[in-house]
C-alpha cells in the first residue's frame, strides 16, 4: 500500500500525497521534445494546455524547456529562460495557483524559474550533475524530484540495487545542502539508460524501492517512452493505452506522482485503480 508524506511548498498548500495519486501534467515548450515537440512552445499555446490539463485533473504543472531525448542538442541557458520564464510569467498572471515545477538541469533555470512562480524543481540529474542546484533548493525551500539518470549504467547492471545506491548520494547532497530529506522526491527515470528488460524490472520490483525510502515519495513517469513503443512497436501518439497500463501498475506498486501527458485518461484510471484498492469514496 501507499505510504503518506506532506511535503510543504514554499508559497501554496503543501503536497499530500498517499493514497490519492496526484497527475502531473507535461507542459513542455521545446520545439523538439520526442512526443510533444512544438505543440506548446508559444506563449498563448502553453497556457492554453495549462488550463487544459487543470480542467482535466492535473495537480501539479511541469514545465520544461529542454529536451532530454537521445541524441537532443543542448539548450544554452539564456534560451531555456526564454521558453520557460514568459509561460510561468503567464500562468500566473492568469491567476492559475496550481503546484508548478521547473523540469530542468540548470541551476539559473531553477532559480529564475522560482523567482516567476515555480514550486518544485524538477532535476533530472538527482542533484548530481550542477552543485548549486541543491543550494538553489535549499534557499527557495523547495522540495526536489529526484530523477534517476546513471550514464555508467549497463544492460547487466541491477536496477533495484544500484537505483537505491544512486539514491543513497541524491538524498545525502540534499541533506548536506540544507534539504529536509523527506522532501525529495525519487524518480526512477524510466527509460534513462535503461534496457527494455531493466525499465520493465523496475517497475515490477517499485516495491521494493518503496521501501527502501519509507520517508520519500515517488514520481512514476512512464508516459508515451520508448519501454512502450519497443514493447508494442507503436508511435508516441499511439502510446496511451501501454501509458495506462503502467500507470496503474506504477499507482498499485506504491507510485504517487504520475507524469503524463494525456491527463484526463490517466486521471480517470488512477481515480478507478484507488477505488479498487482502497474502496470508492464515501457520498
Amino acid at each position: 500500500m501507499h505510504t503518506t508524506h506532506t511535503i510543504p511548498l514554499a508559497h501554496r498548500p503543501p503536497l499530500v500525497l498517499g493514497q490519492r495519486a496526484l497527475v502531473m501534467g507535461i507542459l513542455n515548450v521545446t520545439p523538439d521534445s520526442f512526443s510533444d515537440g512544438g505543440q506548446h512552445d508559444h506563449v498563448e499555446a502553453a497556457l492554453a494546455h495549462a488550463r487544459l490539463m487543470l480542467a482535466e485533473g492535473a495537480d501539479i504543472l511541469d514545465i520544461g524547456g529542454e529536451s532530454t531525448r537521445p541524441g537532443a542538442e543542448p539548450v544554452p541557458v539564456q534560451l531555456e529562460l526564454d521558453r520557460v520564464i514568459p509561460v510561468i510569467d503567464a500562468i500566473r498572471a492568469a491567476g492559475i495557483t496550481a503546484p508548478i515545477s521547473i523540469d530542468t538541469m540548470k541551476p539559473l533555470v531553477a532559480h529564475q524559474a522560482m523567482e516567476a512562480g515555480a514550486d518544485i524543481i524538477n532535476d533530472v540529474n538527482g542533484l548530481q550533475g550542477a552543485p548549486e542546484m541543491a543550494q538553489i533548493a535549499a534557499v527557495m525551500q523547495a522540495p526536489v524530484i529526484a530523477m534517476h539518470w546513471d550514464r555508467q549504467w549497463t544492460a547487466e547492471t541491477n536496477p533495484i540495487p544500484a537505483m537505491a545506491a544512486y539514491f543513497r548520494r541524491s538524498i545525502a547532497i540534499a541533506t548536506e545542502a540544507g534539504i529536509d530529506p523527506t522532501h525529495v522526491i525519487l524518480d526512477p527515470g524510466f527509460g534513462f539508460t535503461k534496457t527494455l528488460n531493466q525499465n520493465y524490472s523496475i517497475l515490477r520490483q517499485l516495491p521494493e524501492l518503496t521501501h527502501a525510502f519509507p520517508d520519500n515519495a515517488v514520481l512514476v513517469g512512464t508516459s508515451r517512452k520508448s519501454m512502450i513503443g519497443k514493447l508494442l512497436d507503436n508511435q508516441p501518439a499511439e502510446r496511451l493505452p501501454g501509458t495506462l497500463a503502467t500507470t496503474v501498475q506504477g499507482y498499485e506498486r506504491g507510485g504517487h506522482i504520475f507524469r503524463v501527458h494525456d491527463v484526463a485518461a490517466n486521471h480517470d484510471a488512477l481515480r478507478v485503480a484507488e477505488a479498487t484498492l482502497y474502496s470508492p469514496p464515501q457520498s
